[in-house]
């Protein structure tokens, strides 16, 4: 539809001439000698632009451009007189005019700028219609959004993150970081992040407690907002209610993932109830499990889930450090208590404070440190090494062993005292090797992971390896299965991982491993003609036999001068 000018003018001949003018260009054009004709014209509706006289006999341009802008008319209105001024033309603009023209006004600086202000309406429109649509998502969906600037303060947030974070929507403007919050602040904190790094954040399912209401589970990304000249100039927050899902998943035993831990096993599923229970609480905990099997995860999650989650996490590895460093690395020191100890230092223990310690491979310290340990936990306070003070200290101590503790106490190995004080809640953690089910879906999870590390795009493992992989008794459990696909991402040069491509020292575990993965001393003619032969010379089968790829035995052939 050809877009509609109004003219307003009490010259008959002006209204005339704009008018031959613009319809000659395809426009279609009314017509007002006064006020109340203009009023009746843009009554109707749909005018795109309006030229106005400021002088019409006994009314003014003035009058209508004032009620076009009070009735939200929103059309470009360009002012005309015969007595140009240098504050009337202020006054116009100040109302609200797009423009301001002087008479005689010629053809070509007519057309030139109803072309412009045409154009402005149509960019103004779009970006009411972009507005409009971004304001209906904006406040339909049911996920929570909030979105700041660089500087942390609000700009919106819809209804579903008012109720979800107990906010009043008009907030606009205000420091999210001052805002009482009466949550952990996960997502505050997340925000801060994105913006400091420019990246964005993913906060897994974690319980939003806020004091008089009702537990949520929620999930939440946070991710930086970017212009079209890529400077960052703030960030998005979404957060989703997922409480109903969890709690169904919960009812059903089905959950996939708690913080980040990977399974859906029923064994898998009975540690994450037991984390759940032990999450909020205090209590000691003693971690147990094969090497690999991800202890250290464990007290990630009872950490990061629980209620001390905004003080510190101090991990220990008590294995790797002699007796007198373990000692002065977990109680501090006093300056001058042994060579070296040149200024006092806070031990571990005291850097943990308010938050929780982890102390992993528990069961290789001495006797000696086992004593100390046990008053620790007895007393709730430290000493330096070399000092007399007491200092209280609150942590939460989660503990972690691969070894038999009972066995070790038979031994005389570990004090039975110091067990039973680590052990108030043990959380068993099984190898994988008993939860032979959830290989399928760490695999999927570590192709994600290396795939984004190494900015691959394998999308799989082939059947052959997933039934070696299913059958395989998996000695150093989930981190040897991260190391196995690591070490195949390094070398598959295609879209899905094979046989050939996992470590050698796990030949001896596949079927025809020998032939798969040829060695120097073997001969390789012989070996290829075998299979060729065996396989009715079927490139595609023989490579299947031997476990490499088509192409590979295409070069091998090549290569090693083989025909049929």
């Amino acid at each position: 539809m050809a877009q509609k000018i109004l003219i307003i003018d009490d010259e008959e001949s002006i209204r005339f001439t704009f008018s031959s003018f613009l319809v000659e260009e395809g426009y279609a054009v009314e017509t007002a000698a006064n006020y109340t004709e203009a009023m009746d014209r843009l009554a109707a509706g749909g005018v795109d632009l309006i030229f106005s006289d400021i002088l019409l006999g006994g009314d003014s341009g003035i009058d209508i451009l004032q009620e076009v802008r009070s009735q939200g008319i929103d059309v470009p209105v360009i002012m005309i007189t015969g007595f140009p001024g240098v504050e009337t033309a202020r006054e116009a603009v100040r109302l609200g005019a797009f423009d301001y023209l002087s008479k005689p006004v010629t053809q070509d600086i007519l057309l030139r700028t109803t072309q412009v202000a045409l154009r402005y309406k149509s960019i103004n429109d779009e970006k009411k219609r972009y507005q409009a649509d971004l304001d209906a998502i904006f406040h339909s969906v049911s996920e929570g959004i909030v979105t700041v600037d660089s500087q942390m303060h609000i700009v919106r947030m819809n209804e579903a993150a008012a109720g979800l974070c107990g906010f009043d929507t008009a907030v606009s403007g205000q420091d999210f970081k001052s805002l009482s919050l009466d949550c952990q602040g996960r997502c505050r904190d997340a925000l801060e992040e994105t913006l400091g790094k420019k990246a964005p954040i993913d906060l897994p399912r974690f319980e939003c407690q806020r004091p008089g209401k009702p537990a949520q589970v929620v999930s939440a990304t946070t991710a930086p907002l970017v212009n079209g000249e890529g400077a960052m100039y703030g960030a998005v927050l979404v957060i989703r209610d997922e409480t109903r899902l969890h709690t169904l998943e919960c009812d059903l035993k089905e959950r996939t993932s708690f913080h980040k831990l990977v399974g859906g096993s029923d064994r898998m599923q009975e540690v994450y109830a037991l984390l759940e229970k032990l999450a909020n609480v205090p209590s000691t905990v003693l971690i147990t499990g094969e090497s690999g099997t991800g202890k250290e995860l464990i007290a990630d999650a009872l950490h990061y889930q629980g209620a001390r989650r905004q003080g510190p996490l101090v991990k220990v590895n008590c294995a790797a450090l002699t007796e007198n460093l373990l000692e002065s690395e977990l109680f501090g020191h006093v300056k001058g208590s042994f060579t070296g100890a040149i200024r006092d230092k806070a031990g571990r223990f005291e850097m943990a404070d308010g938050g929780t310690i982890f102390l992993d491979e528990i069961g290789d310290i001495s006797p000696a440190m086992q004593v100390r340990l046990l008053r620790v936990l007895q007393d709730r306070k430290v000493e330096r090494v070399g000092g007399t003070r007491p200092i209280a200290v609150d942590v939460r101590v989660v503990a972690a062993t691969n070894q038999n503790l009972p066995e070790k106490i038979k031994r005389g190995e570990f004090r039975e005292d110091l067990f039973y004080r680590l052990k108030v809640v043990t959380v068993p953690l099984p190898p994988l090797r008993e939860r032979r089910t959830d290989i399928p879906m760490l695999v999927d999870f570590f192709i994600q992971r290396f795939n984004g590390r190494f900015q691959r795009d394998i999308r799989g493992i082939s059947d052959e390896v997933m039934r070696f992989f299913m059958s395989y008794e998996w000695p150093g459990n989930v981190r040897e299965l991260e190391h196995v696909m690591e070490h195949a991402f390094i070398l598959c040069p295609g879209a899905h991982i094979l046989a050939e491509h996992l470590p050698p020292d796990l030949n001896t575990h596949i079927p025809g491993a020998r032939s798969r993965h040829l060695r120097e001393d073997e001969n390789e003619v012989d070996t290829i003609r075998q299979a060729l032969e065996k396989c009715g010379w079927n490139k595609a089968k023989a490579a299947r036999l031997l476990g490499i790829s088509r192409r590979t035995i295409y070069r091998k052939m090549e290569e090693l001068d083989i025909q049929e």
